[in-house]
């Protein structure tokens, strides 16, 4: 596996990617309806951010991460970052991968700190992965995500300085 900037070539092996993640509800707090014109607009970032893909031997994406600034002004210097892997890679690393690829180019451009403004308490999943990366969940907005099976759960707040 092999990680790189995201180009306008990759998007037709993002979108799926991101349409799967966005229609199942219960990770993201992206609205389910996007068509892929706006989750293009939402998911790709502009410099200075960054959108990454992960892809296999043969060019086939796995995952994708965006990462950027939290904040403009007084907060740009912690920055933040998304990830959504294909429900086929899931299980292999793809994840791992693409967060530490994230904390690595993030440091490289001299952020202090990584902050997740809304990760779903439900995915534990990512929630382990993070916290074996050295993020703390600072804090939980309690039933701030409408879950489509578990109803209103929280949000957490997760950080770790670089």
């Amino acid at each position: 596996m092999r990680i790189r900037d995201c180009t306008d070539a990759d998007w037709p092996q993002v979108w799926p990617i991101v349409e799967d993640v966005l229609t199942a509800g219960d990770t993201f707090v992206y609205d389910p309806t996007w068509p892929a014109e706006v989750a293009r607009e939402v998911w790709l970032e502009r410099p200075p951010g960054r959108t990454s893909v992960a892809v296999d031997d043969d060019g086939v994406v796995l995952g994708t991460a965006k990462m950027g600034a939290n904040k403009p002004g007084p907060g740009s210097h912690v920055a933040t970052a998304s990830f959504m892997v294909s429900a086929a890679a899931r299980g292999r690393g793809v994840g791992r991968a693409l967060c530490e690829d994230a904390l690595d180019w993030t440091r490289r451009q001299g952020f202090a700190a990584m902050q997740f403004n809304a990760v779903v308490e439900t995915n534990t999943a990512a929630v382990e992965l993070y916290r074996r990366l050295g993020f703390t969940v600072v804090g939980t907005v309690p039933q701030a995500f409408a879950h489509p099976r578990e109803g209103r759960v929280g949000l957490h707040v997760m950080h770790r300085f670089l």
